[in-house]
């Protein structure tokens, strides 16, 4: 079967099994704006270098309100922010004053520690600002957990567009269906943007050993099951997938190589050492990190 195919009648795909785990996010408010949290879980931690998975919105807030997400301190990770609908403007202490906007990658590699602010701009809040995107978090390697902060904003175009009569992909990260992203990472990493029309099949290879499907809207069906929106689909390593749309459907592909080692988590900080966290706790209490430009406010360490 080539990349190009989905399997027809009487050929092999996976079975009922070939999706793992799936995973219910729970829902929360962050800075005015309801999201839906799939990683970390109970039931899983991390898929390939993903250990973080954060649906935001669809939200319409209102007239003048938006987004306001505080300063606030990382480490140990990079986050990638990915927007369907609205703007986020990004701050950080590095100086960089950066809109996202649909279509974009904000790609910030935390390392050692950074501290930035995500909040709708002053400009598109009178009308009632809506927002809708994908945040992940990726976990760095041992050898780059300390590495020097940095941020790169790769603008709509960079990432190649996967087209065919029924379907599109943008290959944020990694490699699938013949293509290669130039969106540079720290492991082997899987991230696409996948819209489907009803009836289209799309095949996931299995070059990388983790991988996960998120459907944002409608429904698919994967080994002759049913699978709504809202869900983290896991998917059994070494299976070479066809996901049906049921339905108009958006989703995300996640996924990778194992991390190397497990890795702690608390608040926003990531390690594979506790006494790192706890360092970062107490740097970011004492106001050890760089302030970011252009903002007064700033998120206090949570008491637990």
């Amino acid at each position: 079967m080539s990349w190009m195919e989905c399997p027809q009648a009487g050929e092999r795909e996976a079975g009922n099994q070939a999706v793992e785990l799936a995973i219910v996010p729970r829902t929360s408010d962050i800075g005015g704006l309801e999201v839906r949290r799939a990683l970390p879980s109970r039931q899983r931690r991390m898929v390939g270098p993903f250990v973080f998975f954060d649906q935001m919105g669809p939200s319409r807030l209102a007239p003048g309100e938006g987004l306001d997400v505080r300063p606030h301190p990382h480490i140990g990770l990079a986050t990638i922010t990915y927007v369907f609908s609205g703007e986020i403007l990004h701050r950080d202490s590095l100086g960089h004053v950066q809109p996202i906007r649909p279509g974009e990658l904000n790609w910030m590699t935390a390392g050692r520690g950074i501290a930035h602010s995500e909040r709708t701009p002053d400009a598109l809040r009178p009308a009632g600002p809506e927002l809708s995107g994908i945040q992940t978090w990726i976990a760095l390697p041992h050898e780059h957990e300390e590495t020097k902060p940095a941020f790169i904003h790769h603008a709509r175009g960079v990432m190649p567009i996967i087209e065919e009569k029924d379907w599109r992909a943008t290959l944020i990260c990694g490699s699938q269906w013949g293509q290669q992203s130039p969106v540079e990472t720290y492991t082997e990493t899987l991230y696409a943007d996948l819209v489907m029309q009803a009836g289209a099949c799309v095949p996931i290879e299995s070059d990388v050993e983790e991988r996960a499907l998120y459907v944002y809207s409608g429904a698919v069906e994967i080994g002759g099951q049913r699978h709504e929106a809202g869900q983290l689909l896991v998917l059994r390593a070494g299976d070479k997938v066809a996901v049906k749309a049921l339905e108009p459907v958006r989703m995300m592909l996640v996924g990778g190589e194992p991390m190397d080692g497990p890795r702690h988590l608390w608040w926003n900080f990531v390690s594979s050492r506790k006494e790192r966290i706890e360092q970062a706790k107490a740097d970011w209490k004492a106001g050890r990190f760089d302030s970011v430009i252009g903002e007064t406010e700033f998120i206090p360490l949570p008491e637990r």
